[in-house]
């Protein structure tokens, strides 16, 4: 006799929400956003599952840091390549890929296997406050912190 809920992926359904960014902290909204990826607020949760939702993360070249981030943090990268190490400051991702920075922040928190890579294509990440996804008519997230 089985007494443990397992979702079906039939059974599974999906939504679509926008998270405004402006004046949020990283961390604590990239930790949020991760939790509504993997689908942990649902009751039908399945660990093995990807019961999420889809995100869509507006205003990410507004987003505040804490201490000294900005200078100190540091994104390491390396080509393969002998001498292909290349280290850049969050500054400077700051300036040219705003995107990005909140990309890797929400991917970090994600599982480290094919099912991390699955939850994670459904982030969708904007500079501006601009996006197409209309179609699906998201709904407005808010997260209290």
């Amino acid at each position: 006799m089985r007494t443990t809920f397992i979702a079906k992926t039939a059974e599974i359904e999906r939504k679509w929400y926008v998270v405004d960014a402006t004046d949020k902290t990283l961390g604590r909204l990239a930790s949020e956003v991760a939790s509504v990826l993997r689908g942990k607020k649902k009751p039908i949760y399945t660990p093995f599952l990807d019961t999420g939702d889809f995100v869509i993360v507006i205003n990410a070249d507004k987003v505040k840091f804490t201490g000294k981030k900005l200078d100190q943090k540091l994104y390491r990268k390396h080509s393969d390549y002998v001498g292909g190490f290349k280290e850049t400051t969050l500054r400077a991702m700051m300036e040219k890929k705003p995107e990005e920075v909140f990309k890797l922040a929400v991917k970090g928190m994600l599982p480290k296997n094919a099912l991390g890579r699955k939850m994670f294509k459904k982030l969708h990440v904007y500079a501006g406050a601009e996006h197409n996804h209309q179609a699906q008519q998201p709904e407005v997230l808010e997260f209290n912190f």
